[in-house]
């Protein structure tokens, strides 16, 4: 519940016959002094959004209480905003915080605006504005403190987070990628969708609700599962049609996202996920790139990249080849799929190798080259990762290399692309996200070795790959978007 605790207790401690006056930090840093004189000992820092209550004034100073540091002091008047907790004052609060909400650097004292104006106001006057306003700067706010670089700033910064936490505001807190990932819990959000909001309040509860990066990374997969499937129902309620192009290709590319993870998690449980997996796709054929906003060309890149990596989901089984290369599966331990390349001649099955892994196996994508001499198959093993397995002959033995997508085992997907004749070379597509950017890449690679030979951004810009592309792979993939 959204909670304005300090403003309760500056209320309940004012006198009758006096004005419901509190006063708020507007001063990063302001000194809480001892006595009413810029010499007097500084007790206390306090942070842009604190709550003071107001008991006298002594010349250019107040004379407040502190009730979350639980100490009282002097401040000077024109380092705080002093607010009257009146029905009639409700407009001008709001108005303020209106315009403190697209702010950066004010939404600890936005936050504070807010928290006054929900005291103020009648309850049968709020509506979905003021917690539109408090959502979007404490989902900023937390922002900035993950991303905070500058030392000189952190202190700042969490006395901030500290402020808004009297509030009610929480920000939540886990370890993700070797650093500290911060998150607004989304309390004002999910108000924000359970009142008469417009469609772009929606939008942006939604998106707020939905970040992929906010997700515990210790949840556990079936904890996991349940929540996707709420993901999808919450970008489900957002009414597309009223949204300008950019703000409804945001939503269009979270629910990709979604989607492509929840088709991973139906297949991981031997359940059909053909139907998210096509929901996807959609999603994302049905993004415009040039309509899209500056600052979502990489959430479009990152959308690509996990549709792309389930994107198998999406193809039915294929019959198996009645002569030469192909793959049979099996199940092995719990949980474990066992693989198996055999080879189809005169009604006769010989195994040549087999491999058992944890990730799924798409079995669809298995594709055996002309001399018989390999086979590629795309095994995923994480949401948003997809590796390559590559069958091939080295002298008398088969052997089974992978291919990830890269080293950081984050995000991205390699897949096999098309056969270049002699049977010694294969194409490869790429894309992995390598710290904040997003790489893609079309390689000729090496049988043998896995080697990448020469590599472009464009099949164009490589005569083989360009070439010897193949045509179901043209047809299919994400990477040619």
């Amino acid at each position: 519940m959204i909670a304005a605790a300090v403003f309760a207790l500056a209320l309940a401690a004012a006198m009758p016959d006096e004005p419901k006056t509190t006063a708020i930090v507007a001063q990063d840093q302001a000194a809480l002094r001892a006595a009413p004189r810029d010499a007097a000992e500084s007790q206390a820092a306090l942070a842009l959004g604190d709550a003071l209550e107001i008991r006298g004034r002594q010349r250019d100073y107040l004379k407040v209480y502190d009730h979350r540091r639980e100490r009282g002091g002097f401040v000077r008047a024109a380092q705080v905003r002093v607010l009257a907790l009146a029905p009639g004052q409700a407009p001008e609060l709001l108005a303020v915080a209106r315009f403190l909400r697209d702010m950066p650097g004010y939404e600890a004292l936005g936050i504070g605006y807010v928290a006054a104006y929900l005291v103020a106001a009648p309850a049968e006057q709020i509506g979905a504005e003021p917690f539109d306003a408090l959502g979007t700067m404490a989902e900023r706010l937390a922002r900035r403190a993950a991303t905070n670089t500058n030392k000189t700033r952190a202190a700042a910064i969490t006395a901030q987070l500290d402020a808004v936490a009297a509030y009610g505001v929480a920000i939540r807190s886990f370890e993700r990628d070797e650093r500290v990932q911060l998150c607004y819990d989304g309390e004002a959000f999910r108000r924000v969708l359970a009142l008469n909001a417009d469609a772009e309040a929606k939008a942006r509860a939604a998106l707020g609700l939905t970040r992929e990066d906010c997700i515990d990374p210790a949840m556990a997969p079936t904890e996991r599962a349940t929540f996707d499937a709420w993901r999808a129902g919450v970008l489900d309620r957002v009414p597309r049609a009223e949204l300008p192009p950019h703000v409804r290709h945001r939503v269009r590319l979270r629910s990709a996202s979604v989607w492509a993870s929840i088709a991973f998690e139906r297949a991981r449980r031997g359940e059909d996920a053909s139907d998210a997996a096509n929901r996807a796709l959609e999603e994302l054929a049905g993004v415009e790139r040039r309509e899209l906003a500056d600052g979502d060309v990489a959430a479009y890149d990152e959308a690509a990249v996990r549709v792309g990596a389930s994107r198998w989901a999406a193809t039915p089984a294929r019959p198996m080849p009645a002569a030469g290369l192909a793959i049979t599966t099996k199940p092995g331990q719990p949980g474990e799929t066992c693989v198996t390349l055999i080879e189809r001649r005169r009604g006769k099955d010989t195994t040549l190798a087999q491999r058992c892994t944890f990730g799924i196996v798409w079995s669809a994508s298995a594709s055996a080259n002309a001399p018989g001499t390999a086979l590629a198959l795309a095994v995923q093993p994480l949401d948003g990762w997809r590796e390559l397995w590559v069958f091939h002959r080295d002298g008398g033995e088969w052997r089974i290399d992978t291919a990830p997508p890269g080293t950081d085992g984050s995000l991205g997907y390699i897949e096999f692309a098309g056969w270049v004749p002699g049977g010694k070379k294969m194409l490869a597509a790429r894309e992995l996200r390598v710290g904040e950017r997003f790489e893609k890449r079309f390689e000729v690679v090496d049988i043998a070795t896995l080697a990448v030979d020469k590599h472009a951004d464009a099949p164009a810009s490589l005569s083989t790959f360009y070439r010897w592309q193949d045509a179901a792979w043209k047809r299919e993939t994400v990477s040619l978007r």
